[in-house]
């Protein structure tokens, strides 16, 4: 369960990472895209910034939990934009589920706060 949990959010980790540098090197596909949800260039920084630190206090062990819950807004963010010009916001959930389930199988803390079972006693 550990090393399953370690492989889900190391892959998360480097998604956000990797979208965020792609960000500030404004490539063509990312600047389509912003310009597709209506987000001008000068938005760009912003959002690069908060995805590369939510995804940085994510795949630090004692900051895990604070950057699930920054990458969760993030990702709150790109759910109400694909919403608003008419996309699924398919990946987004997606990627959402694979950060707390990562974060759930590798950190006993986040289990023991939200257990998945009873408890018997």
């Amino acid at each position: 369960m550990l090393w399953t949990g370690r492989v889900l959010s190391g892959l998360s980790a480097l998604l956000f990472l990797s979208s965020g540098i792609n960000v500030f090197t404004k490539s063509p596909m990312v600047m389509e895209g912003m310009t597709h949800l209506g987000y001008p260039a000068s938005a760009t920084p912003i959002i690069g910034i908060a995805a590369l630190v939510s995804a940085i206090l994510y795949a630090v062990p004692r900051t895990a939990v604070l950057g699930a819950i920054l990458l969760t807004g993030y990702l709150g963010g790109a759910v109400a934009s694909h919403l608003r010009v008419g996309d699924p916001p398919v990946g987004a959930v997606i990627f959402g589920v694979l950060v707390w389930g990562g974060l759930y199988l590798r950190d006993k803390r986040v289990r023991e706060l939200l257990p998945l079972r009873n408890r018997v006693q």
